[in-house]
């Protein structure tokens, strides 16, 4: 049991690594590449974006006001996530906002090209990264990803499509309200983002997982404290020591690599586990919505 506590700190430890990681990345895209050229990022910090802009075209505000607006337009969001995604998601996706914004009121918007189209794409595939290595992690960078996620487990679309598809208004907004060249390299941008979020994360691409190991009741044990999967127990022999071990065999999505992998290596840090691509699976495989319900009967029971 000391050897999962320490491991669990270990990963928040790790996780918090990747809130500040993913922000810097983040704000980077957004102050460097972005907001200089007047393209424009995908969800609420694209909205924030554009709120900033008409301001100061008004001659309201003399300043980029972005990092202001995008904490602002996060706090009915993250609501929304702690009742339907989960806390720790929630709590994790909002200290990534939260750095996203301070490094976007902090860092000066400078451009570091003058061509839009390299904005466009550089920080496009920057933003994408930041969002991909922060859902890997188990947590968003806040704003319309936490509504992507609530919709990608409700219909079972790529995060990536369910993005794009919402973003669309920000394309039209910026288009008819700032300029039509805004919009289309907003596209480009927006495009190049999902398609390093869909790579990064693929949370509707099933996996099966072939795990090693000596001690198999605490493995077991501890990925069942963090999914409700099945789990196949095979007898097996080490081919080198000639030690006696069990093979397990689970099938996933990618999205639970992360908690199967902690959970294991908290359990047995000796585990070795051979990751497999699966086509397609017959049989009951519960979603994420299911496995919460079927876990908080568990509870009630």
């Amino acid at each position: 049991m000391a050897k999962l506590t320490q491991y669990t700190q270990h990963d928040t430890l790790r996780r918090l690594g990747v809130v500040l990681a993913s922000g810097l990345i983040t704000a980077i895209a957004l102050n460097f590449f972005l907001t200089p050229a007047k393209v424009f990022q995908s969800g609420a910090t694209g909205v924030a974006q554009l709120l900033s802009l008409f301001l100061q075209r008004a001659g309201v505000a003399h300043q980029d006001l972005t990092g202001w607006f995008n904490l602002l337009l996060n706090l009915p969001l993250a609501y929304l996530g702690w009742r339907k995604l989960g806390r720790d998601f929630t709590v994790f996706s909002f200290l990534n906002t939260l750095v996203i914004s301070v490094l976007a009121i902090l860092l000066p918007v400078h451009a570091l090209s003058t061509n839009p189209l390299m904005n466009a794409i550089f920080g496009g595939v920057l933003t994408g990264a930041g969002v991909g290595i922060a859902l890997r992690f188990g947590f968003s960078t806040g704003g319309l990803d936490i509504l992507s996620m609530y919709l990608a487990k409700t219909t079972r679309r790529t995060v990536g499509a369910l993005m794009f598809a919402i973003n669309l208004a920000i394309i039209l907004v910026a288009g008819l309200g700032i300029q039509w060249e805004s919009a289309l390299y907003t596209i480009i941008s927006i495009y190049c983002m999902t398609r390093v979020v869909d790579g990064l994360h693929t949370s509707n691409q099933k996996i099966t997982a072939m795990i090693v190991t000596e001690h198999a009741e605490a493995v077991i044990a501890a990925v069942r404290a963090r999914l409700i999967r099945g789990i196949t127990v095979m007898p097996s022999k080490g081919g080198f020591l000639g030690r006696p071990n069990t093979t397990l065999m689970i099938v996933i999505t990618r999205y639970e690599l992360y908690d199967l992998t902690q959970a294991t290596l908290g359990a047995d840090h000796a585990a070795f586990i051979d990751i497999l691509n699966t086509v397609d699976v017959v049989g009951e495989f519960l979603t994420s919505d299911q496995q919460a319900a079927k876990r908080q009967g568990q509870h009630e029971a």
